[in-house]
């Protein structure tokens, strides 16, 4: 079930129609944006619908880049992102945008080489080198020597990246930032930066389809497509010297790390632009991140504002359960008052 929505999600608007045999609903709330929660949401919005068939939602998921791009524009209800955005960014928006957190993923780095079986270890130096053009064969010394037990080819890394502006590719990037200097240095953060290396896919799809196509190749992609597909992933080495695999439980513990220090002031207007990448811990997978939903405090069609108030709210409070079997880690609990609240301040008009 969830193989069959993940295909075609990058050029065709997926709109969830009411039950089979009953009118058409009355309100369509649009929205675009990130590919990183596409799976989960899209089980959301029709599950959403069986509880209010006088909703429908069409969703475009075209990357972070283009969903920041068509809220700000003011073209969707809602838009979706893996990147938050900045002081600048919301200063210049065209109303107060919010932030609303809905779950966490880990992205996984992905990897093809016929003939070697999983077990891939990666440190952070290696995987910086490999994006940056720098470690070019499998069989280098910097991933030969914590990988004594493959038999790794002298075979040319094929580095494979998103070509579309992608929140993936900023919490990919983030992570590179925190983790090695040179990196930071010369290409940075960011829903697309300039590559040194590789060759590009058009959103998470197209990517898992190179890897898994095109022999000794190496990519990165939300857990839920690397597990759906069938993809080995690399266990990386975290802050605390341990070699992880991304999953539920090191997600987990990756953001509970990264959230010990966010406090909320009495009075103060939460803010949930938070990084979870490299975070402390034995447990913690070192790639993490939250996804968001972008909406403006102030509504301007009652009825749409209305039924998105209460999709939030029903998310919020009753969809936390579907996130295991897709593979998304839930919101932690201190969080769920917080954001509710904040969902409650959304301003619906008359």
């Amino acid at each position: 079930m969830l193989k069959r929505m993940l295909e075609g999600i990058l050029v065709v608007a997926l709109t969830f129609s009411a039950l089979s045999g009953s009118a058409q609903a009355e309100t369509t709330l649009t929205g675009a944006g990130a590919t990183f929660p596409h799976p989960l949401y899209s089980k959301w919005f029709r599950d959403y619908q069986a509880e209010d068939p006088g909703v429908s939602f069409s969703y475009e998921a075209q990357g972070s880049g283009e969903g920041i791009r068509k809220i700000l524009a003011r073209e969707v209800d809602f838009g979706a992102s893996d990147k938050f955005l900045s002081d600048q960014e919301l200063k210049d928006a065209p109303g107060q945008l919010l932030h609303i957190p809905t779950v966490m993923g880990a992205v996984a780095v992905t990897y093809y080489i016929p003939g070697v079986a999983t077990g891939l270890k990666l440190t952070p130096h290696a995987l910086a080198g490999i994006y940056l053009g720098r470690i070019t064969r499998w069989n280098d010394p910097l991933i030969a020597r914590e990988n004594r037990q493959l038999r790794l080819p002298g075979k040319e890394i094929i580095v494979v990246h998103r070509s579309d502006a992608s929140g993936t590719t900023s919490i990919f990037s983030d992570y590179l930032s925190s983790v090695d200097p040179s990196w930071a240095s010369t290409v940075g953060r960011g829903t697309s930066v300039a590559w040194p290396a590789g060759t590009g896919a058009k959103g998470s799809s197209a990517l898992v389809k190179k890897i898994r196509e095109v022999p000794y190749s190496i990519g990165y992609v939300e857990i839920a497509y690397a597990l759906e597909n069938d993809l080995d992933t690399a266990a990386l080495r975290n802050r605390a010297g341990r070699f992880v695999k991304p999953t539920m439980l090191s997600t987990r513990a990756a953001a509970v790390q990264g959230m010990k220090g966010v406090k909320v002031k009495v009075g103060a207007e939460p803010d949930y632009r938070l990084s979870l990448v490299n975070q402390p811990g034995k447990d913690a997978y070192p790639i993490v991140g939250l996804t968001w939903l972008l909406v403006y405090r102030d509504q301007k069609d009652p009825v749409k504002g209305r039924k998105l108030v209460d999709f939030l709210t029903w998310q919020l409070k009753k969809a936390e359960k579907m996130t295991s079997t897709l593979h998304y880690t839930p919101l932690p609990d201190t969080w769920s008052s917080q954001v509710e609240k904040t969902i409650k301040s959304i301003n619906v008009a008359q």
